[in-house]
């Protein structure tokens, strides 16, 4: 599989805005520090979280917009399986070292090698590089809103900005912008933590009949 797949299937831009009143410079690095910190400790401290999510794909050059929606799993350290519904549906699975995509509806899969030139062209995959959110990004913010660029290439990413919640899990949404100014948002709800998640369901399991193109980076 070429990677204008991946890029075809998940573009990305960022969208940020900020209003009030500018806080002193000793304000705004506390308040920053406090909702790093929030993520941080989120990452150290749930072993799994689900949910459902709705995503939104904004294609500069072709002046489109698609819509999706669908359910996440996720168990640490880096087993993800995304499950979208409707016209598009199809699965996106990553488990450690390998992701897989499966679309449904044209009974093919595309296997890859899960790495950081993949990881850009996968943005779901991102939630699970926030928990090393210090150490992969240089990071600004104000507000329940922070900025963050990658310290090293992902693939064509650029910036993420990220939306603060006040649940459990502190993460609301994330918006990401790739260097063609495409833009993803993807927004997270009815998050579940600790639920005690299954191996196997992340496990890649594909009907009979199912070609599987190989993919390399």
């Amino acid at each position: 599989m070429k990677r204008s797949f991946f890029r075809t299937l998940i573009p990305m831009v960022f969208f940020l805005c900020v209003t009030g009143i500018a806080l002193p410079a000793a304000s705004i690095s506390s308040e920053l520090d406090d909702n790093i910190e929030k993520i941080q400790k989120a990452y150290e401290k749930n072993k799994d979280l689900k949910g459902s999510f709705t995503q939104k794909n904004i294609i500069k050059d072709l002046n489109k917009t698609d819509a999706y929606k669908g359910e996440f799993f996720i168990k640490q350290p880096l087993r993800m399986k995304w499950v979208y519904t409707g016209k598009a549906a199809q699965d996106v699975f990553i488990n450690n070292d390998a992701v897989l995509i499966y679309k449904r509806g044209d009974k093919q899969a595309y296997k890859g090698k899960f790495d950081r030139a993949t990881y850009g062209q996968t943005p779901a995959a991102l939630l699970s590089g926030f928990g090393n959110i210090r150490e992969e990004f240089t990071i600004t913010g104000k507000g329940n809103t922070l900025l963050l660029k990658p310290k090293k290439s992902i693939g064509n990413v650029t910036s993420i900005s990220l939306t603060m919640s006040e649940e459990d899990f502190p993460i609301q949404s994330f918006t990401i912008q790739d260097g063609r100014s495409n833009v993803i948002e993807i927004m997270l709800k009815n998050v579940k933590l600790n639920t005690g998640l299954k191996d196997s369901l992340f496990e890649f399991s594909l009907p009979k009949g199912v070609h599987v193109y190989e993919y390399s980076p």
